[in-house]
């Protein structure tokens, strides 16, 4: 058999084996659920389809096994997170088009050492302070195309990309405002009366996980790469051109605006502007007549099949929500309540981080906190403690493109490859859930305790 056929048949194979295996312990809506998912992760992995098609079976699977109507599919392809994007890879096409990139490049290497090992930390420590403060898909989309410019080997762009996509991830854990999931979590804790965690402490929670985490991305990374060349070199001159000195007010515009718009509970609110809708705005911007940096052709350059995925993703979040797969996969917890205090914080880790692999963290952390906290009450465990656990796991998943956006964003660019990212991923996965299980235990457990 022709070897690509045999790459689209043999996961369907393993998606009915895996319906077989299940179905007496789940639901028959929730064993097809997870067959498809298992089929779905097979293609993103193996290739056999490109990733955009793949990304759009659920609006066929789940319809046809009677997981999802099709509306209800459909519904997640067009999600408003999806705009904030558009807006964004305009931008970056933009600055791509415009030659700002290089400049900002040149900048880069002026300042840090001209070696794989230094670029990458340089280019994490620098998406992990953006996200912080920015959304960490913002900054993905910003850095990307500056980290791409600063080599011309195919193997060092791989872990340039990567590097930003998983320094945005840890930079977003940093401060309660830097990713979706924080947010989630200071919400619950203050529905359920309990005293959110406070801006400051939140970063003194964190800063160390950070810190720790960048260092072992720089030496993961950089593992074997110390032979590469850094042939790019360094431009002194560096003076802007008329489009790149409106490309740059325009960006400076944009960033100011994304930080006076970031609330800090509860010392302020923010300007309350939707995020999604300011980087769209922008977006558009950039192809008014008067300052003409986009025209309508340059949007063939954006990655439709990303937005693909994410639609993917979020119909799997809805899938599982749906049939309460999600519930009856997290009540299971519920077993391990008389497990030891670091036992557990280190199952609740592994789980969040593996699960988030397959869905958006947003979604999962959602659908997670109330069933964690419920399993807290029975283990008379600090919940506080057992749910910033888990919402720190759910931004450490570094394997799949689904995961988390930043993730999806670097397999944008063209220059990673899913297998690349699983095979970089699962060692950082596995190295975040040992360092966080141990900080949890000894050091948030004594902080908030």
């Amino acid at each position: 058999m022709n070897s690509n056929i045999f790459k689209v048949i043999y996961p369907l194979i393993v998606g009915v084996i895996v319906f077989l295996l299940i179905q007496d312990s789940f639901t028959v809506v929730q064993a097809r659920l997870l067959a498809v998912v298992v089929v779905l992760v097979i293609y993103w992995t193996n290739e056999a389809l490109p990733l955009g098609v793949v990304a759009m079976l659920p609006i066929l699977l789940f319809p046809s096994l009677d997981i999802l109507s099709t509306n209800a599919t459909t519904a997640n392809y067009s999600k408003s997170i999806i705009f904030l994007f558009l807006g964004g890879f305009m931008i970056a096409i933009a600055v791509q088009k415009s030659g700002l990139h290089e400049i900002i490049a040149n900048r880069l290497l002026a300042f840090f050492p001209q070696t794989p090992k230094g670029l990458i930390l340089a280019l994490a420590v620098t998406s992990a302070l953006m996200s912080s403060f920015l959304s960490n898909t913002t900054t993905t989309l910003l850095l990307i195309p500056i980290a791409l410019f600063l080599t011309d080997i195919d193997e060092l762009k791989l872990r340039f990309a990567l590097a930003i996509a998983y320094g945005a991830n840890i930079g977003g854990i940093i401060t309660p405002i830097g990713t979706a999931p924080n947010l989630i979590l200071i919400g619950f804790l203050e529905g359920q009366g309990i005293e959110p965690i406070s801006f400051v402490n939140w970063m003194i929670l964190t800063l160390p996980l950070a810190a720790i985490m960048l260092v072992v991305i720089a030496q993961v990374l950089s593992f074997k790469a110390t032979h590469f060349k850094i042939t790019h070199k360094i431009d002194k001159n560096f003076s802007l051109n008329f489009d790149q000195k409106k490309l740059t007010y325009i960006l400076v515009a944009l960033v100011v605006l994304l930080l006076i718009n970031s609330p800090i509970k509860p010392y302020y609110n923010g300007l309350g502007i939707n995020e999604k809708g300011l980087l769209l705005f922008f977006g558009v911007v950039l192809f008014l007549p008067k300052i003409g940096l986009l025209d309508w052709g340059d949007t063939k350059k954006i990655p439709y099949e990303i937005i693909f995925l994410f639609g993917a993703g979020f119909s799997i979040a809805r899938a599982f929500s749906d049939t309460h797969l999600a519930q009856v996969v997290a009540s299971s917890l519920t077993q391990y309540a008389d497990l030891t205090p670091i036992l557990l914080i280190g199952l609740i880790a592994l789980l969040v981080v593996f699960s988030t692999e397959i869905t958006s963290n947003t979604a999962l952390t959602s659908v997670a906190i109330p069933i964690i906290y419920t399993l807290g009450i029975e283990a008379n465990f600090d919940s506080t403690l057992i749910l910033f656990v888990a919402t720190i796991s759910a931004s450490y998943a570094f394997m799949l493109p689904i995961a988390t956006p930043p993730n999806a964003i670097a397999m944008s660019s063209g220059v990673v490859k899913i297998k690349q990212m699983m095979k970089y991923g699962f060692v950082l996965n596995v190295i975040g859930i040992g360092i966080i299980t141990v900080l949890g235990y000894y050091y948030w457990g004594w902080m908030l305790g």
